[in-house]
This record gives structure tokens, sequence and C-alpha cells, in this order.
């Protein structure tokens, strides 16, 4: 034990002696080549003073950035995350000037300006030359990554941070935000993601499955109800609430913030996350106690929920900035000759990319993903029991290059490596971890409504209302989750008017979704009937209903209840649509109860709409500008996918062993959901809450159920949850019980396909 001991002290000897002799190396190249920066006298020195000068200059250094940029960087998180992310390079450089003010005799000297690059590119050698080092030593390696994120848990060392791998294991949830099913699969069998092809193609490893999305496939419903076990209530991305007077928008931080409160006062359930959970880069909580990135906590203030400390996780080491840096500046030059290329090639379909959507890129594929890795790296090393992270690039890509072109799939490639990076740290963890693998939605590909009629839906909206349509088409405004992340890392308001809440309240309100629109009349109180709709504007509903871009309406209709209409006059009444015929054959199964679902919703806009749908294409038609869209029913938007390891219960006999539970308890004559709808697999992101609740509890015990502070996000307190809670679920009884093993499966697991898919 002894001599392992003096092992180590050896090698870590020889990597601070290499990485100060590199440090030192860099200064003397730098001196020769930038004019404002010294390492002599002004009559000139020998070599060997010279070296010597650098040698001391560099120890200096890196002595300050070991000892006082910790302090520095933790005592200025009350800053924007990027305006950090720019100061880290100002304050480097600061560190420079100081370390040269301590060699001896005034040798070393540079201009400010050269003392930020100087230090950049010393922070990156060092780091370069430090991980090039520890790589061949296991020990070194991890304590060198655990730096990336929290040293230590309060009152639990880091390397302390939980059971040992002989104890219950924690688990990762990663979600490929809008990576379909088939995309991934596709990824998959052509090698640009081989992490997640080994997983598939190891027996032992991982199995996979699509799931479908509700009638709403997007981020803000399909990450609410998997995070906090309900959607109810939310009809789209936006959507125009009467009583307020409001658009309610997923990407705003108080509308994130109204979903998540709303989403544990109907299920008195913290959240997935509520034990000793963490939250990287997601739109909501899951109850977590440890956050970063988590868009409804910054509408909050105060201590205990501010969720930037995940960021001193990264800028810490002043060399991620670095690197950070140059590969956002290498992301925006990128995109710019990528759109610049498509415009050359006039490929088709396409939108316009200029503005700050390249900085917007740029913000979601680099400094989003490695803030969130890096935090997802901590949390490892923490021992945190359960992690859940939102990787968003693709899907950004996705919207403006298409989900199946060249862009994106460079951005697979990418995530791929992340992935890679994560399941190599979690081998190298004191606690073992299970990787799950998800998303909340796909994407559909398709041309934009306007791009192929030539107007938006808003002045076909206005046109068939007999209201004045401009002559040039107004765009709706776009969905990126991504373009207000980067409005809140910077502490700017996201934009909370658009333009229909200054409309007249005579004017409809137009709300768009990717390809699912939605139209409100807020002069209406309560939903407008389609016999309302009618006296007041005759030609509205079937010029909508006839247009070739436009699958179906949902309307409700005074005499016949909610009504889908279609082309041709078609009008079927909600309680007998058929997945089989009607105006709803096109969208395949689960589509009849998915509208049937949203139908019962408080604010269900007063005219749904679902762009048409090509199923031999498989293109739709957004409301937006996005030539890769997802929020309505049509293609692989509603086919996301789930991952997981075989050692956990397969999902469908979760389902099965749910739909028993609710048979024994049911009263005679009451009805019981099937346990596998047609079509098959996981229907809904609430399906996907229970079983990774459920898979939570197999390992861990089961979760406790929210504390009354619970409503808004908190975690539990001693009072507990008030009954009586109007359309409170039955989760946080199922979650309270104790975990019983499932019985065995009557059927035979399907054999994986060559890709690993399983039926």
């Amino acid at each position: 034990m002894a001599d392992g001991k003096w092992r180590r002290a050896g090698a870590t000897l020889i990597r601070v002696i290499a990485v100060w002799a590199a440090s030192a190396l860099t200064l003397l190249a730098l001196a020769g080549i930038l004019p404002d920066f010294r390492l002599q006298s002004d009559d000139g020195d020998t070599i060997t003073r010279t070296a010597f000068t650098a040698a001391w200059g560099a120890g200096a250094f890196g002595l300050l950035s070991a000892l006082v940029w910790p302090v520095l960087v933790r005592a200025l998180l009350i800053v924007p995350a990027l305006v950090l992310g720019a100061l880290v390079f100002f304050l480097n450089g600061s560190l420079l000037l100081i370390a040269l003010r301590l060699i001896p005799d005034g040798r070393g000297d540079a201009a400010p300006e050269t003392a930020v690059v100087v230090a950049a590119v010393m922070s990156a050698v060092a780091s370069a030359t430090s991980t090039a080092f520890a790589v061949r030593d296991d020990d070194a390696y991890r304590r060198r990554l655990s730096r990336l994120a929290y040293r230590r848990r309060r009152g639990r060392p880091a390397d302390q941070g939980g059971p040992g791998r002989e104890g219950p294991p924690g688990t990762v949830f990663i979600q490929l935000d809008g990576v379909g099913h088939d995309a991934l699969v596709a990824a998959a069998a052509a090698g640009l993601m081989p992490t997640v092809a080994g997983w598939l193609a190891d027996s032992s490893g991982h199995r996979l499955t699509p799931w479908r999305t509700d009638w709403s496939s997007q981020t803000g419903a399909s990450q609410l109800a998997i995070l906090h076990g309900s959607n109810h209530d939310v009809p789209a991305f936006r959507w125009y609430e009467k009583e307020t007077r409001t658009v309610m928008v997923s990407s705003r931080p108080a509308s994130a913030l109204e979903m998540q409160r709303r989403a544990i006062e109907r299920t008195r359930d913290g959240g997935l996350l509520t034990i000793d959970g963490a939250s990287r880069g997601n739109l909501f909580s899951g109850g977590a106690g440890q956050l970063a990135l988590v868009l409804s906590m910054a509408a909050r203030r105060g201590k205990g929920s501010r969720s930037r400390a995940g960021y001193f996780a990264y800028f810490s080491d002043p060399a991620n900035a670095t690197r950070t840096a140059l590969s956002f500046v290498a992301e925006v030059v990128r995109e710019i000759g990528q759109s610049t290329r498509a415009r050359a090639r006039k490929v088709t379909p396409r939108v316009k990319r200029g503005g700050l959507y390249p900085f917007i890129r740029a913000f979601a594929t680099v400094v989003e993903r490695d803030v969130v890795v890096a935090a997802v790296l901590g949390d490892l090393f923490a021992g945190r029991t359960a992690v859940y992270a939102d990787l968003v690039a693709y899907d950004e890509v996705a919207h403006h290059s298409g989900p199946h072109s060249r862009d994106a799939e460079k951005v697979l490639e990418r995530l791929d490596r992340s992935l890679a990076l994560i399941a190599k740290i979690a081998d190298r963890t004191p606690r073992a971890y299970r990787i799950v693998l998800l998303s909340d939605h796909g994407q559909s590909p398709g041309e934009t409504f306007a791009g192929k009629y030539g107007l938006t839906l808003k002045d076909l909206v206005r046109a068939g209302s007999g209201l004045p349509v401009p002559r040039r088409a107004q765009r709706t405004r776009s969905a990126s989750e991504a373009r207000d992340a980067v409005r809140i890392a910077l502490h700017r308001p996201v934009e909370g008017g658009v333009d229909e809440q200054a409309a007249k309240l005579s004017d409809p309100i137009v709300l768009a979704s990717g390809n699912l629109g939605l139209i409100s009349f807020p002069d209406i109180g309560g939903r407008a009937s389609r016999e309302q709709i009618d006296r007041r504007h005759p030609a509205l509903l079937s010029t909508l209903a006839n247009h070739p871009g436009i699958g179906f309406l949902l309307v409700r209709s005074e005499e016949h209840g909610s009504v889908v209409l279609g082309p041709g006059g078609a009008e079927v009444p909600i309680a007998e649509l058929s997945d089989e015929e009607g105006p709803l054959a096109v969208f395949g199964a689960g589509a009849a109860d998915a509208v049937r679902r949203t139908d019962t919703f408080p604010h269900v806009a007063d005219i749904m709409v679902n762009s048409m749908y090509d199923p031999g294409t498989g293109t739709v038609h957004a409301f937006e500008e996005q030539i890769g869209s997802h929020g309505g029913l049509g293609g692989e938007q509603s086919r996301p996918f789930l991952l997981w390891p075989r050692g956990l219960t397969d999902p469908l006999d979760i389902m099965a062993a749910e739909s028993a539970e609710s048979a024994e308890s049911a009263e005679p004559g009451e009805s019981v959901s099937a346990p596998v709808p047609p079509g098959g697999g996981l229907v809904g992101a609430e399906a996907v809450h229970r079983v990774l609740t459920r898979w939570l509890q197999e390992s861990s015990g089961p979760q406790v159920p929210v504390r009354a502070e619970g409503f808004a996000g908190a975690g539990p307190v001693d009072e507990p949850f008030p009954p009586g809670v109007p359309g409170a679920g039955p989760t946080a009884a199922r979650t309270a019980q104790a975990i019983q093993p499932l019985p065995p499966p009557n059927r035979q697991d399907p054999a994986p396909d060559a890709t690993g898919t399983t039926a």
C-alpha cells in the first residue's frame, strides 16, 4: 500500500512538472510571436535567464489559477451565464498580468489585450497536457474529470458520493431533444452514432422501443409529463388563456413555472427527481434539488431557487471557457458556410438562417451542450440517485436544416461523442450507473405552410374572416427553445407580448406550434362554438377545412358536441372518430384518442388546426418558419424513442401490471383501459413518466410524495399535501407504495433486428 502511495505521488509530481514545462515553453513561444509581450529586460537576457523568467511566470500563473480562480468564479455566479463565459477571458488575463508582476526585476510585461490571449492559450495548453498525462492513469483521469463539476455535495465528498458499486445503482436519463425513433435507428445503422449502435448490438446492453406522443408533440407537453407526471391542459407549445388574456409559452420562464405548478397540483407528486435528483438543461425541474439551465426556475428568486451553480462546475477551469469559445466560433462559421452553400445550391425546402440564428445555434450546440454534460459528470461523481439532462442541439439544427440533412447528421455525431464520454465516466465513478436514453418527440420534414401556399395561417384566417390581409405575409414566431434559452442566459426578458396580445378583441388570435395551429376569439367567453363562429365569420371554417395544406379542424358544436371537420365537407362527431376512416385515417393509430383527450382540456383553442400529412413522403407543413417541425400529428414527430438497459423491467410489462392493478381496484361496471393500446407500445408522455418512476423505484425504493410546498416546485417540507385537491391523480399513492417485483411476462421478448430495435 505504501508503495502504491509513493507511486501515485511520483506520477502526480511528474504531471505537475510536465504541465509547468509545457506552460513555460508556451510563454517562450508567445513572447517570440506577440509584439506586446516580453519576458526579458530592456537590455536583453541570456537564453538561460529568459527560460528561468518563463518558468517563474508559468509557475506563478499556475498557482494563481489553482488558488484564486475557483473563488473568483464562485463569487461571479450572480452574473448571467453567457456574461460569465466572456468574463472568464478577462479575469484569466488579469491573473496573468499579476503573475508577470511577480517575476523578479520586472522582466515580464504584456499589454492587457495581449494578456487575455496569452492566458487563454496557456490555459488550453495546460489543460491538454494534464489530460494527456492523466488519461494513462485511471485514478488521475477520474480526478481530472471530476473537477469539471461539483467537488462535493453538502456534507459528502465527491469520492464518497454514494454507495459502492455493490450497492443500488443510480440512473442517468439523457434526453436527445427532437431525435425520433427512426432517425436514431438510421443514425446508428449508418455509423453516425457508434455508441448507440454498440448499445443496441450488445445482447446484454440496451433495448429500444418507440413511444407515441400526445397530439401536442413538443417539449413543453412531453417533458412536463415525463418529469412531473401530467401534461393535462397543455394543448400546444403556446396557447391563449381567455380568463387572463395571456399567451402561455412553454419556453417562457413564467409560463414554464406555472405549467410545473399546475402539474404538481394535479398529480400531488413532486416529480421524477424529487429524491436526490439533478435537473440539467430542462424546461422543468422535475422536483430536483440540483439545477442548471432549468427554465422554470429562472422565473423564481431567492438563493434556494438559483440554477446557475452548475456553471461553476464548468467555468471553474478556465481551459473550458477557452475550448467552448473556440468551438462556439467554429460553429458560427460552420452554420454560415452551410447556409451559404444551401442557398448557392438552391436546396429546397429551406428557410432563412441569417441574423442572430448562427449564434443561437452555436449556443444550443456548443455552450449548452458543454455546460450540461459537465454538470452530468459532476452528478456522477457526486453519486446522485437520479439525473435528467436535455441536449437540445439536434432539435435546433433540424428545425432550420431539416431532420434528415447532413447538418443534422453532424450534430448527431457530436452528441454521440458526448454520450460516449458520459458512459466512460459512469464506469469510473464510485457508484454504478444505468444510462437511459430517450427523446421527447421526433421531427417531421416538409416545406413551410407559407412557403408552399404563399401565406401564413394567420393570413388565411384573416382572409376567411373577411379581415384585411397584409400584402407581405407575416411570419409566425419560431418555437425555438434555444432562442429563449439564450435570452435567459443573458438575463434578458423573454419577449412576452406577441403581436396577438395587442390585437383588437374582435380579431382572432392565431398561434402556431409546428404544424399545429390554434385560433381563439378573445371577445367570446369560454370556448367558442361552431355556431357562434359561423354567425360571425360564415366562410372561415369551410375555408380552413378545404384548404389543401390543412388536414383537419377540431371545433365545438352546440348541437353535436365537439366535431372534427375535414376536406369535402367531412364532419365527424368526436365520439365517432376512427383511426381507420375519416379525416384522421391518414394520421395512423392513436390519432383519434389523442384528439379526444385534447378536447377535454380547459384551454383547448376555439379552433384547433392540424396541417396536412403525406404518409408517402412523411411531410407536413409547419405554420412556422421551420422545415423540420413538431407540435401536431403526422409522421416522425409523434414517434420518439426509449432506450433502456436490459436489466430494467420491460415498459409493456409495467403498463400491463398497472392495468391489472386498475382492474382489481375498479368498481363493478367501471371501464378499464387496455394495457397495450391499438398500435402497440407506450402511448403518451404520462405513461413514460410512470415507466421511469418504476425504474427508479426498482433500484432505490419508493419516491416520497410531494408536500404542500411542492406546488411551487420546491422539495418536501414538513406539512403533508392538503387533501381534496381538485383533479389530483393517483400518482402519489402509487409512488408511496412499496415496490414488488413484477410477475414474469407471459410473452416472449422479441429478438432485436439488425439495428437492435424490438417491436
